[in-house]
Parts: structure tokens; C-alpha cells; sequence
């Protein structure tokens, strides 16, 4: 049986990962240090091919054990997102980078890596120009630069490895987030109807949660021919500006009504669309999402009938 070791496996992608994975007969190991008290797990709690382990992927006496162990490993463990890194820079550093490149001086060169980066990294592209993984990355943030660097520290040093540079995630997890811009936007949809748009014509790519756990599953059937590389994933025909996104959610929400700012900037200076073509090129790998954006508003609007409170975000 293939033992997979998920860092940060009680997070908003690895609490939707793990249950696939157990499914699918992997034995797995998760790691967590649970900062935000979360129960994400409980669910998987009975299967006898899981394992938990409180703790912090920065102690390397922690992890060294966990890796001798692990036949592949899926390093989701980060401080998520630019306003949370910003918080406390130095733990977001040794978290999103550090914690990294200490794991990389235990692995033998033929452990399997899977590693979540975010496509972020593109920064500012150019107009109406897709960004491919050959783009320049340009990160605007910590984060973004933090995870740039773990990307290339591993494809440099360990050749068994995938890079996947997700989108922005959306849709419901055990270990649910508001501060995701779909997320976030449907949730003030349902709860508030109202939004004030600052810089509304930026653009970003999306995917849900579920489709971003499919495609560590790809990853895994097709290491061998995906190996040694970076792959977007998103939905290719998702690339929105965020009053776009609003008038998507508007279809299903008709009394959300959202106002374009002219004064005032977003923090967040993200702005480009990409291309998703190198991972669902059916001659290549063939992975294709299975969840629309308009599925994932749907299902946040169920979802949010249960959320009343804030908790759920990362900041």
C-alpha cells in the first residue's frame, strides 16, 4: 500500500484531498499543527489506513521520522495568502520556504513531491496575454514570492516533483475559507447583498477545491510523464475580472448588488490571466476540471445557509 504524507493536511485543500486519497487505498499520514482549532479531519478519523500527527513542519525532529516513511509526499503546510503572511513574515517564511528546503536534505532523490504554489507568482501580466508556465514570474507579495522561490528550490534539487500552480480556490471543505475571492464575494452575496468593487477590472483565474485535489490525484498517475516540472490549473474558462465574477454571481443571487469604486486601490495587486492548456492537453496528461465556477457559487450558496460567523477565514 502507497503511504502519502499530507503537511497541513487539515487545511481547506488537504481536509478535501485526504478523503479521496483514503479512497482511492493510499495510506496516509497528516500532519497539522490545527491554528485554527479546526475538526476538518473527524470525518476520516475511522479508517484504519489514516494517520494524524499533531505538530509544526518547521521541527525537523518532527518530520524526519514522517519522511523516512512516506513513499510519496504532498507538502500543502503554508501560511495562505498575503494578508496573513504579512501578519507575521518571519512564520510565513519559514513555513512557505524554510520548512521546504529543510524537508529537501531528508528525501531520498526518488520520493515523489506534489507541491501546491500558487499562480499568483505571475503578478502583473500583460493584456489580453496569457501567462503560460513559461511566463516571467513577477510575485507583488510575500507569499507570492516565498512560493516562487520553494517552486524553483524544488524542481532545481529534486527531480522527482511536480509543481502545481493553482488558481484561486474556491467551493465548500471541511476546513472552510472566506477570505477566497469567490468565497468571500458569495458570502457577502448571501449574507450582506451588498459590495463596493476597488479596481474591479483586475483579473485572476479560478478552481474549485475538489478539481485541485483531482489533480494531485493526476499528479500521481501520471507522475512519471509530469514529473520535473511546473503545470497551471485552473479553469481555462475562468479568467475573470472581478466585476465579471460579480455579475456571475448575480445570476443566482438577484438581489446582490455591487458598486464599482473610482477612489480608492485594492492592496492586492494581482491582475492576469492564464493558461491552463499544458495539463489538459490530452496528448500530454488529459486532466480536465470537472466543477464550473457557476457549480461552485451554487454550492457556496447552500453552504453559507450553515456559516453565520468569521471564523472560517485565515485573517
Amino acid at each position: 500500500m502507497t503511504r502519502v504524507l499530507v503537511t497541513g493536511g487539515a487545511g481547506y485543500i488537504g481536509s478535501t484531498l485526504i478523503p479521496m486519497l483514503l479512497d482511492r487505498g493510499f495510506a496516509v499520514t497528516a500532519i497539522d499543527n490545527f491554528m485554527y482549532s479546526q475538526d476538518s479531519l473527524a470525518g476520516v478519523c475511522y479508517h484504519q489506513s489514516f494517520r494524524l500527527v499533531r505538530g509544526d513542519v518547521r521541527s525537523m525532529d518532527t518530520m524526519r521520522p514522517l519522511l523516512k516513511t512516506a513513499d510519496l509526499i504532498i507538502p500543502l503546510a503554508a501560511r495562505v495568502g498575503a494578508p496573513l503572511c504579512d501578519l507575521d513574515p518571519l512564520a510565513a517564511t519559514g513555513t512557505n520556504l524554510g520548512a521546504l528546503v529543510d524537508m529537501l536534505d531528508h528525501l531520498s532523490p526518488s520520493q515523489p513531491v506534489l507541491l501546491p504554489v500558487t499562480n499568483s507568482g505571475y503578478g502583473i501580466g500583460e493584456a489580453e496575454k496569457f501567462c503560460t508556465e513559461e511566463t516571467p514570474m513577477r510575485p507583488v507579495s510575500l507569499y507570492g514570492r516565498d512560493k516562487v522561490e520553494a517552486e524553483r528550490m524544488l524542481l532545481d534539487r529534486h527531480p522527482a516533483s511536480i509543481s502545481f500552480r493553482l488558481a484561486t480556490v474556491f467551493g465548500m471543505s471541511p476546513r472552510m475559507r472566506l477570505d477566497l475571492l469567490v468565497n468571500d464575494f458569495t458570502y457577502r452575496a448571501c449574507r450582506d447583498r451588498f459590495i463596493v468593487l476597488f479596481e474591479s477590472h483586475f483579473k485572476r483565474n479560478f478552481i474549485h477545491v475538489r478539481d485541485v485535489a483531482r489533480a494531485f490525484l493526476h499528479g500521481i498517475d501520471q507522475f512519471d510523464r509530469m514529473k520535473g516540472g511546473p503545470y497551471n490549473v485552473g479553469l481555462s474558462n475562468a479568467n475573470l475580472s472581478k466585476l465579471e465574477l460579480c455579475q456571475r454571481i448575480q445570476r443566482q443571487v438577484p438581489s446582490f448588488v455591487f458598486v464599482e469604486s473610482t477612489i480608492g486601490t485594492d492592496p492586492d495587486r494581482r491582475d492576469y490571466i492564464v493558461s491552463n492548456e499544458k495539463i489538459e492537453r490530452t496528448g500530454r496528461t488529459g486532466y480536465q476540471p470537472a466543477h464550473s465556477l457557476d457549480d461552485g457559487i451554487r454550492e457556496l450558496i447552500k453552504g453559507f445557509a450553515m456559516i453565520r460567523d468569521g471564523r472560517y477565514s485565515n485573517v
